[in-house]
């Protein structure tokens, strides 16, 4: 008996330094991650709340946080299929559903406060809506990628110029926050390509410098460049293509990641972010990189997110952290379903959360990115995804997975 017991206590020794000695290495290895800190997020699965009077959203292809925390979102109502707006055909076919008007507001309660937006007197709706920011003086700007049809001869001018096809939205329009019309830069139609400083081509985000009053324009599935106007006077002030250079509109083909570097963006140029220190960030989307430049586009640095991304590219939006050194990016990353959270100073991703799918936290198609004062992410989808999506700010943590996938809030105890 003497015997099974020192053999059995010897044996409950042997398991309690064997899980001190696992205690031990875990306890290393979590310090060792807390050297390398990354914010953390959940979704929230009940935000926004339901839309009234049978709305439903389209393809969601932008997303701003105005100086109140409002969410500001733009879709677009034709692509819903019939089936999803039977309520709007005449006679209505269904109870359910009609389009929700194509620019809407929420609080920071998820509650629908303000929506208006389509064609009207006095300026050029574009025939595909893309990218909403709200400004520092909380005007609404508005871009668009639609074709349309043009006469032959501009036709032709398009497919010498990379094949864009007919161009129809070859402008941006400035919007009071009730939806009051202000200004319209470019024509619809009237692209002369990428070095043309009157009109846009298929322009896809905008973004206005508080310091010196500028619009920035990431143009964008046309044309190759980020243009830079008077966000006032709508005056052309300069230009640029990839590293700085003079854009050019000859056709690169397919993007390789084995190739070297291209010299020119490829379309779509879909984002321009300006961060506190006067860097600017542009998405290079299907070139999957990452460009910074001075304001006045001279280039700094680049970055290649997911390289071997094919299909519609890595880089869709950029969104900066609220932090006051602004150290973090987070890129918007459709074709691969997640958000990537990017240390700004060295362009190194840190993690990642999301996954493919339609419940919250998954996504299809993630186009769109903005964070509110709190740090709260909010992104829209696009395609078949049509819709909005808030993950809280939870604060800093050490990183332990590259990839985190949903991040689905944690039980309250």
């Amino acid at each position: 008996m003497k015997r099974n017991y020192y053999l059995g206590a010897a044996f409950l020794a042997l398991l309690i330094a064997l899980g001190a000695g696992s205690s031990l290495l875990q306890k290393r290895a979590t310090v060792e991650a807390a050297g390398v800190q990354a914010p953390k997020f959940e979704v929230d699965p009940m935000w926004p709340k339901p839309l009234p009077n049978h709305w439903v959203m389209g393809s969601v292809i932008g997303v701003a946080a105005d100086a109140s925390d409002h969410i500001w979102i733009i879709h677009r109502q034709g692509s819903l299929e019939p089936k999803e707006m039977s309520a709007a055909s005449k006679p209505p076919g269904a109870e359910c559903c009609s389009p929700a008007p194509p620019v809407l507001e929420f609080n920071e309660a998820g509650d629908l406060i303000g929506h208006w937006g389509g064609p009207g007197q006095g300026y050029d709706w574009p025939s595909s809506n893309h990218g909403i920011t709200v400004d520092y003086k909380g005007n609404v700007w508005i871009g668009g990628n639609g074709r349309g049809q043009q006469p032959a001869a501009l036709a032709a001018d398009e497919s010498k110029m990379g094949g864009a096809g007919a161009v129809h939205d070859s402008m941006v329009l400035k919007f009071t926050q009730d939806g009051k019309f202000l200004m319209q830069i470019g024509k619809p139609g009237k692209s002369k390509g990428s070095n043309d400083t009157e009109n846009l081509r298929l322009p896809a985000k905008t973004n206005v410098d508080a310091k010196t009053n500028e619009l920035y324009v990431a143009d964008g599935y046309g044309n190759h460049r980020v243009i830079v106007f008077d966000a006032d006077s709508g005056k052309y002030k300069r230009h640029w293509g990839a590293y700085g250079h003079k854009p050019d509109d000859a056709n690169l083909g397919p993007y390789n990641p084995n190739d070297p570097p291209p010299q020119q963006f490829r379309n779509p140029v879909h984002c321009v972010e300006l961060a506190s220190d006067g860097l600017l960030y542009v998405c290079d989307r299907t070139n999957d990189r990452i460009q910074v430049f001075k304001k006045d586009g001279a280039f700094v640095k680049e970055a290649f997110i997911a390289k071997n991304t094919l299909v519609d590219g890595s880089v869709f939006d950029i969104a900066l952290s609220k932090d006051p050194q602004q150290k973090y990016l987070y890129v918007a990353d459709g074709s691969n379903m997640k958000i990537h959270i990017v240390q700004r100073d060295t362009l190194e991703v840190l993690t990642s959360f999301g996954d493919g799918g339609r419940q919250p936290g998954e996504f299809y198609g993630v186009h769109s990115i903005a964070t509110d004062s709190k740090g709260n992410i909010f992104t829209t989808e696009t395609y078949r995804g049509q819709r909005v999506q808030k993950f809280h700010y939870r604060g800093l943590g050490p990183v332990t997975k590259k990839d985190q996938g949903v991040v689905w809030p944690k039980a309250k105890s």
